[in-house]
């Protein structure tokens, strides 16, 4: 993947005050305890991330950390060839930035915006004090942190074990998850290639068989998907382990 220099990493929207309701659309704001998202709320922005912005320059710098709300960022791993693997992807379910309560440095070296969404951004200090000081907050974290170890664990084996094809249908789910409900995806073959560490051609036979059996149809750097079931049942088992773990890890109900 080529290098994405970053000159214009997000857009604020106009919302000086966000409110309770408005952060929901992340599942870790939504869940928050009441009195550590009330001291939050106030130094909290919702922001546009921009496709094929990198995160990593901003994220590393401990400055802020980024709630998706309904884009996805992908952490990518380059080798000293300049290749890359895709190990996570993060959406609403999570968060972008785990080094802000973990510690200093950050332990990515890419994130890349996979489409362009708004995110809630917030600032590395002010989490890192909730974090320390309320013990529910640090379970949650702790915990959303578990799912993201798990995740790139299995992301491991995939790629060294898994045929394309259904580490393709397996990528597609984990993406249409974490966003607000199944529709395309903006991304060239080239992209996925990149992500998932495979030969575009590779790809490009793996999309050709998806779409002949009616699962998926791409055209114009666009991919959408057709027939959920049928991706599950191409899937290969990565995408139950991960998704398993996350709901089980992550409560659904509001926090009080």
């Amino acid at each position: 993947m080529t290098d994405i220099a970053l000159t214009k990493p997000e857009v604020a929207c106009p919302h000086p005050l966000l409110t309770r309701t408005a952060v929901q659309a992340n599942r870790l704001l939504a869940v928050m305890p009441k009195d550590a998202l009330e001291r939050l709320l106030p130094d909290i922005e919702r922001v546009t991330l921009v496709a094929g912005d990198r995160l990593d320059d901003v994220v590393g710098g401990l400055v802020h950390a980024y709630f998706p709300a309904d884009m996805i960022v992908t952490v990518l791993v380059p080798t000293v060839g300049h290749q890359t693997t895709k190990v996570a992807v993060i959406g609403r379910e999570g968060m972008v930035g785990v080094p802000a309560f973990m510690g200093n440095g950050s332990p990515y070296r890419r994130l890349v915006v996979l489409n362009t969404g708004d995110a809630f951004k917030i600032p590395a200090t002010a989490l890192k004090i909730e974090f320390d000081r309320h013990e529910a907050v640090m379970r949650l974290l702790l915990r959303f942190a578990q799912t993201l170890i798990t995740q790139m664990a299995q992301n491991a084996v995939c790629n060294r074990h898994h045929h394309v094809a259904p580490q393709l249908c397996t990528w597609l789910l984990s993406c249409m998850d974490r966003l607000p409900q199944d529709h395309s995806l903006r991304v060239t073959q080239e992209m996925v290639a990149d992500m998932l560490g495979v030969r575009r051609e590779g790809i490009n036979d793996a999309a050709c068989t998806l779409r002949q059996l009616g699962l998926i149809d791409f055209s114009r750097g666009r991919i959408s998907m057709l027939d959920r079931p049928g991706l599950l049942a191409n899937a290969c088992e990565c995408y139950q382990v991960v998704k398993r773990e996350t709901d089980r890890l992550l409560p659904d109900r509001l926090a009080t």
